[in-house]
């Protein structure tokens, strides 16, 4: 391959996309067993790599030359081959480092806990140090430093989680407990599948100043494509290419009322986007050989709700798709979190009077629908960032959906 990435488990990284916005060549998924990790650098068939878990020190031994950072870290996540030779370096710490200052979180003269120590830890030590921190401590499963130990550590003002804790497909894990933490100023998640992970969600309710790995990972990707090319590229591009990825790896996700139109102009977002669409409603009767209306009528509505609850669990843990909900899919708290974990939420509005009562058992008349939009409408507030009222032709909708959310 001409440019890649080596790890374990790679199906859902988000680096090709990256790599082709910042240099647009060929840059490919190599995921490789340990053992295969000697053999695939001895024949350096490739330009330049990117390292990734668990092989950013296993590497190491394999390769010829390591610039200075990559030796004061000991850790490598770039490899270039020059001619023949192997030489590693470390563009984490460039990444780390600017994912901080992106969002002005303050490191001098604080305590910061970094939960693991993997190689990824290695050059968040390197940059924390760099930066003034007053202390540094490490926490780990095992050992005296361990998670127990940091929840009595009430000093703590940052933590930096360097574990790929908390990342698709387990999205919902989180190794600490950011109430107990009275002095606590900021969290930093490497992790940036899903955009918001339970520790950032937890860190927002507590109105704690928060970021993702997204910045850093297309900081330190903008310094590999430098290492590979041999040429500058502006830091400028680093944001621009930050959101754009945000805005293409999330989905979308619409809300509205039964009938208001949701899978009509989910397909064609879908369709003019390239994204797959979901309908949870086809999902669940996929899942459980009934529509929701005769699971409704057969079950009644809060084992509906039980079932509806663990088909969009499923759905909302994947990226960059289109999902159509059913209409009361914002009535459990839990959907909605999960909704705007990695989801860009949109409420779609129609006067009710045209929506359909067609096998709808809880919204049979116009009535029954009245009724229970007052009752949602907070809740549709709640759980969407953007709202659009529905006309007859959904195309002009859908285009301007797309359009505004520069999808």
């Amino acid at each position: 391959m001409e440019y890649g990435l080596i790890g374990e488990k790679l199906v859902h990284s988000f680096s090709p996309k990256i790599h082709k916005a910042l240099a647009n060549y060929n840059y490919s998924l190599c995921p490789l067993s340990k053992d295969a990790v000697a053999e695939f650098l001895r024949t350096k068939n490739f330009k330049g790599i990117n390292v990734t878990i668990p092989y950013k020190q296993t590497v190491i031994e394999h390769l010829d030359e390591l610039s200075n950072e990559a030796k004061r870290i000991g850790a490598v996540n770039t490899v270039k081959n020059k001619n023949g030779k192997l030489i590693g370096y470390n563009t984490d710490y460039f990444g780390f480092k600017y994912m901080l200052e992106s969002v002005e979180m303050e490191v001098r003269d604080q305590v910061v806990a970094v939960l693991g120590t993997g190689g990824a830890s290695k050059a968040v030590k390197a940059v924390l140090e760099d930066l003034g921190a007053k202390e540094i401590v490490f926490i780990s499963r095992s050992g005296e430093c361990n998670y127990d130990y940091l929840h009595n550590r009430q000093d703590v003002n940052i933590i930096v989680n360097s574990t790929p804790v908390g990342t698709y497909p387990n999205v919902e894990d989180c190794l600490v407990d950011l109430s107990v933490f009275s002095n606590l100023k900021g969290v930093a998640d490497l992790v940036y599948n899903p955009s918001i992970t339970e520790l950032i969600y937890r860190a927002k309710q507590l109105g704690i100043k928060c970021v993702n790995g997204l910045s850093m990972l297309v900081a330190q990707a903008k310094k590999s494509a430098e290492i590979f090319l041999g040429k500058d590229i502006d830091d400028t591009v680093i944001k621009d290419v930050t959101s754009s990825i945000e805005r293409q790896t999330k989905n979308l996700v619409l809300v509205g009322m039964p009938g208001v139109g949701k899978t009509t102009i989910g397909k064609l977002i879908a369709t003019k986007t390239g994204r797959e669409f979901i309908d949870s409603d086809i999902a669940f009767t996929e899942k459980f050989n009934k529509t929701p209306a005769t699971y409704i009528l057969e079950n009644g509505e809060k084992a509906f709700r039980d079932s509806e609850e663990e088909v969009l669990k499923g759905l909302l843990k994947e990226s960059g798709r289109v999902i159509a909900t059913g209409g009361g899919a914002v009535i459990r708290d839990v959907n909605v979190k999960r909704m705007k974990s990695n989801s860009t939420v949109v409420w779609l509005k129609r006067d009710i009077t045209k929506l359909s009562t067609t096998d709808r058992p809880l919204s049979s008349s116009v009535e029954k629908l009245a009724e229970m939009l007052k009752i949602r409408t907070p809740m549709y507030e709640n759980a969407s960032e953007y709202s659009f009222d529905v006309q007859d032709d959904p195309m002009p909708l859908a285009e301007k959906i797309i359009k505004e959310l520069s999808l």
